[in-house]
């Protein structure tokens, strides 16, 4: 006997004690889907036989049956439920999360289950308890359909239950073995001709006629109709016979819309009201054999509600369709996905107002549906709705899915008056973006574990997140524009000796070591890091990142915060730079009207100045003052006769220290008073349209850079570069030299990268930068006196790996973010890296580093 079951489902297994279910279950069921109530009591009392812990043990047993079936798992129950008060509760928790509730009954001769546990000595009821199980159980048998059980088997004999083997069954909206390519179309609504024309714009070829027309698909893909192909328009039967002929010969698939359910209903000899175009389908319908009439019927009544397909990864249905009740089959799964969902309010034309469900969507799958129509399709949290009203005079669309591109054709004309206007009037406000584009507490709150596709799992821990919602909070710019945070940056292995703590050579020692051989050496500039987001226009912005009302673009620091207090500076800037990017003929080559560029601002931000003016300078001076007013006295002691050398030398070494240090921060900062004392030196394109920019190698990251500074010397800086071969030791030792010479005119040093954007070592990606900052920059960041051989010393004890870690999850998260961003992925899924970068920040580290 094959007893078939769905694979979601929740499975009771029925019997008295005895009749073999717990035996069953092990041979047909994985360990992991089965919940005892034996082992329940056992969990809660120590002995699966105390019988007064059954309350608590079933408690337990309910509980995990929940976070399985909301996992979407099969969930087997071992239990007696002889009772149908027992069942009830099985068959409530099956219809709360939208499952099929299945039932396998043991019904075997009693005798049966009485010798099975005399056999068996932790059994030791007497004979009436097996008795009044079966005799409870048999006598609810026949109402087990009313109950709600539409699938169940009764196995009367042990050779029946030995005998039996499971099959587990697809439920009908399982196609994940579909992968497409689909054209997926927006609500037709009796507008074959708009129909025919967007099908031959796809691609597909529209022959025959309109009473017997032939379809052919372009190769290797397949239409897909979101429902609604009835009512209002002008020839319905006619789009009815083109789409049953294209589901027919597999060419097209559909799901059903409120508006084809009610003309089946209708069809079917039910009471339905004949309001919103229905009675303009039947009067079309009056001139069609009965014959059609019928198949119609058949047709509608036979759709699926909704489609899972490609994986997982798309899922189809009218009115859309929430993740918990995606692949999930009851009566509300069809209704939502038929209607949506209302408020139970009305607008002021007298329409429900629908519940924006795909504002609060967060799941994997890409939702595709139309029932409410827009003048434009907009994504919301991989969500789109295609319906954008061609019978109401707009036009229909369609989705090309995975490529996501939209193709649409315009109404003929207005077939059918909408009552609430499809397009705003003309003195209305500029529609902005959906609420979709807020975030959630729950987006970045609490312990998070990010998947990145180039690294591996990032674990954000819970205090971090805290830390990083105060400032995303209180200092951050709009995050929708926050689309990348820089990583922070690790140095090279401290050198072992000499008067030097980092050198070129141990960064490429590690680099050689991970098997990479190609370098570049770029110079690093003393300035501070700024992320520059520009978009042609305001436009661009609005429709590109959301944003309605902060024009064209913002700078902002490594924490999210914007740069420019004055955002007339701000402008100034974003504006020479697009007219750089015209100049170099960067936008039409790079085929986009956006893009994000990685740089450096010099020179030090206020903020970094005020530092300086009110740490490094009062501490500098102090120090210069103090040692030359020491060493002044120590010289006239001297001159006396005083024994004061070794003092003497100590404190000029000292004053000498100071005054290099008041010399390395000065080098750093000068006057802004406007835009004219700025620099800025761009060295990453982090993406534009289409263009993940890390991924692309160095040489094109400088090229762009090059021709940005040359289009706009005054304001861009060119970063001087070095490329350096690892099996050259001349490429090597002039790297070296290079350096040497930067450090030594007063540069803070360089940072080396693989050549290669995404650089994969021996033990996977390896890290994106490692800077190595000159002897006297260093004395900013250590004090005056580190290089006294004692401070030298302990500091050669710095510990790098947490800092090493640090910067290759940030890189990973930031690599991740930018990609979802291009990908057009939804803001949460963007700004969920984001925010893990700045989490990471509040990681323990010494700031030095």
């Amino acid at each position: 006997m094959t007893i078939r079951i769905p694979q979601l489902s929740l499975v009771a297994l029925i019997g008295p004690s005895g009749s073999g279910k717990s035996t069953f279950a092990r041979k047909h069921f994985l360990p992991s889907e089965v919940i005892s109530s034996d082992a329940c009591r056992a969990l809660v009392a120590d002995d699966e036989n105390d019988q007064t812990a059954t309350g608590d043990a079933f408690d337990v047993l309910y509980f995990i049956a929940r976070k399985r079936l909301a996992a979407g798992r099969l969930t087997v129950v071992d239990a007696t439920n002889v009772r149908p008060e027992d069942r009830k509760r099985l068959v409530e928790l099956a219809r709360e999360y939208h499952v099929l509730p299945s039932a396998i009954v043991f019904d075997l001769p009693e005798r049966v289950c009485q010798d099975r546990n005399v056999s068996r000595p932790d059994r030791n009821f007497g004979p009436h308890v097996i008795r009044n199980q079966q005799q409870a159980m048999r006598k609810s048998l026949r109402g087990l359909e009313r109950e709600g059980f539409r699938n169940f088997t009764v196995l009367k004999s042990v050779e029946d239950v030995e005998t039996a083997t499971i099959e587990r069954t697809k439920v009908w909206n399982d196609r994940r073995e579909e992968h497409g390519p689909f054209d997926l179309i927006g609500d037709v609504h009796g507008c074959r001709d708009e129909l025919v024309v967007l099908l031959e714009r796809l691609g597909y070829v529209v022959g025959g006629t309109r009473e017997a027309p032939e379809v052919t698909a372009p190769e290797g893909r397949k239409a897909f109709f979101v429902g609604d192909l009835v009512d209002r328009g002008p020839d319905s039967p006619g789009v009815l016979r083109l789409v049953m002929h294209m589901v027919g010969n597999g060419t097209a698939m559909c799901v059903p819309g409120n508006h084809d359910v009610k003309l089946q209903r209708k069809l079917a000899g039910r009471d339905v009201r004949v309001t919103h175009g229905l009675a303009e389908t039947l009067e079309q319908l009056q001139a069609e054999p009965e014959e059609f009439k019928r198949e119609v019927a058949k047709f509608v009544d036979d759709l699926v509600s909704h489609y899972v397909l490609d994986d997982g990864k798309l899922v189809v249905a009218h009115a859309g369709l929430k993740q918990e009740l995606q692949g999930r089959t009851s009566g509300r799964v069809r209704e939502f996905a038929l209607y949506g969902e209302t408020t139970g309010e009305t607008d002021e034309f007298g329409l429900p107002v629908r519940y924006d469900w795909a504002r609060d969507y967060r799941g994997p799958a890409m939702v595709v549906y139309g029932h409410t129509p827009v003048p434009e399709p907009e994504w919301v949290n991989r969500t789109i709705c295609i319906d954008t009203g061609c019978v109401f005079g707009g036009k229909l669309t369609a989705l090309r899915y995975p490529e996501k591109e939209l193709v649409s054709v315009p109404a003929a004309r207005e077939y059918y008056a909408p009552i609430k206007p499809l397009f705003p009037a003309e003195d209305t406000t500029t529609t902005q973006a959906r609420e979709a584009t807020l975030l959630d507490l729950e987006d970045v709150s609490g312990k998070r574990v990010i998947e990145t596709r180039a690294f591996r799992t990032v674990t954000i821990r819970e205090e971090n997140s805290v830390a990083a919602l105060e400032v995303m909070s209180r200092f951050a710019i709009d995050p929708r524009w926050l689309v990348y945070l820089p990583p922070t940056m690790a140095p090279p292995e401290t050198a072992k000796s000499g008067d030097l703590l980092e050198r070129p050579q141990e960064a490429m020692d590690f680099y050689r070591q991970e098997g990479i051989t190609s370098l570049v050496c770029e110079e690093k500039h003393m300035g501070s890091r700024a992320v520059i987001v520009l978009c042609r226009d305001a436009d661009v912005a609005r429709k590109r990142f959301g944003i309605g009302d902060d024009g064209r673009g913002v700078i902002y620091t490594r924490t999210g915060r914007r740069f420019f207090n004055d955002r007339a500076l701000e402008n100034a800037l974003l504006d020479r730079l697009d007219l750089a990017m015209q100049r170099a003929g960067l936008w039409e080559e790079l085929q986009s009207d956006w893009i994000v560029l990685d740089t450096e601002l010099l020179p030090w931000s206020a903020k970094a100045q005020e530092l300086l003016r009110e740490q490094y300078a009062p501490t500098g001076a102090a120090a210069t003052s103090a040692l030359g007013t020491a060493s002044a006295w120590l010289s006239a002691a001297a001159a006396r006769g005083v024994e004061v050398q070794g003092w003497q030398a100590q404190t000029e070494s000292r004053h000498a220290d100071a005054t290099r240090f008041v010399d390395a921060y000065r080098r750093y900062c000068w006057p802004v008073d406007s835009l004219d004392d700025l620099k800025v030196a761009p060295f990453h394109v982090l993406g534009c349209e289409g263009v993940m920019g890390l991924e692309r190698d160095h040489r094109w990251h400088l090229s762009i850079a090059g021709r940005i500074a040359d289009a706009d010397a005054a304001l861009f800086r060119l970063t001087r570069h070095l490329f350096v071969d690892l099996t050259d030791e001349a490429s090597v030792a002039a790297a070296v030299q290079w350096w040497e010479a930067l450090t030594a005119e007063g540069g803070e040093g360089m940072v080396i990268k693989p050549v290669e954007g995404l650089a994969r070592g021996k033990r996977g990606l390896v890290q994106p930068a490692i800077k190595c900052r000159g002897r006297e920059y260093l004395r900013i960041i250590y004090g005056p006196e580190y290089t006294e051989p004692q401070n030298l010393d302990r500091l050669r004890q710095r510990g790098l790996r947490t800092k090493q870690s640090l910067a290759i999850r940030e890189f990973a998260l930031g690599l991740e973010g930018l990609q979802r961003f291009v990908e057009r992925e939804p803001l949460y899924r963007v700004h969920e890296c984001v925010f893990g970068v700045l989490a990471l920040e509040s990681e323990p580290v010494d700031v030095r580093l």
